[in-house]
């Protein structure tokens, strides 16, 4: 009988569905993973971007906007995103704005390595005014606005 350890991989991806799903069959012990064990870690996005930057995990879900300050410490897995046609950074607001209107209100983002903050940046180049509030609490706040990268419609909400 072989006592070889397993070499440890940490992966971490946020509790969002979409993750869960990309990573269930690894996190639930479908797939032979060999020699190697891994060990999930979630966390919200920003967390995770902040932790890719230092270089803290093997496998991480990160940012678009985040991973162009991390092509020195990671590469791109050749599956798994979240964004897709009429899927992805969208303003969720409790009527329908314009972009103008955008310019005027504060904002909630989920965090300032996101590509939700990228994208109102590109959206907004004069700026706006915003505070970082985690992304399982933004859909939540009354009288705030955000990009966000899935959402429900809850009730009186416009998307």
């Amino acid at each position: 009988m072989s006592t070889t350890a397993k070499r440890v991989i940490h992966v971490g991806h946020s509790p969002d569905p979409d993750d869960a799903f990309m990573f269930h069959a690894l996190a639930n012990d479908k797939i032979d993973t060999g020699d190697l064990k891994f060990v999930h870690e979630l966390q919200d996005i920003e967390t995770l971007n902040r932790r890719a930057m230092r270089g803290e995990l093997e496998v991480s879900a990160v940012s678009i906007h985040a991973y162009t300050h991390l092509l020195d410490k990671y590469a791109l897995l050749p599956s798994g995103c979240s964004m897709g046609d009429k899927y992805g950074p969208m303003v969720v607001a409790r009527r329908p704005m314009t972009v103008d209107e955008l310019k005027t209100v504060k904002i909630a983002i989920p965090g300032t390595m996101t590509t939700a903050f990228l994208t109102l940046r590109l959206l907004l180049p004069g700026g706006f005014e915003y505070d970082v509030v985690p992304f399982d609490e933004i859909i939540i706040l009354a009288g705030c606005f955000t990009w966000a990268r899935s959402c429900v419609n809850p009730p009186g909400c416009w998307r």
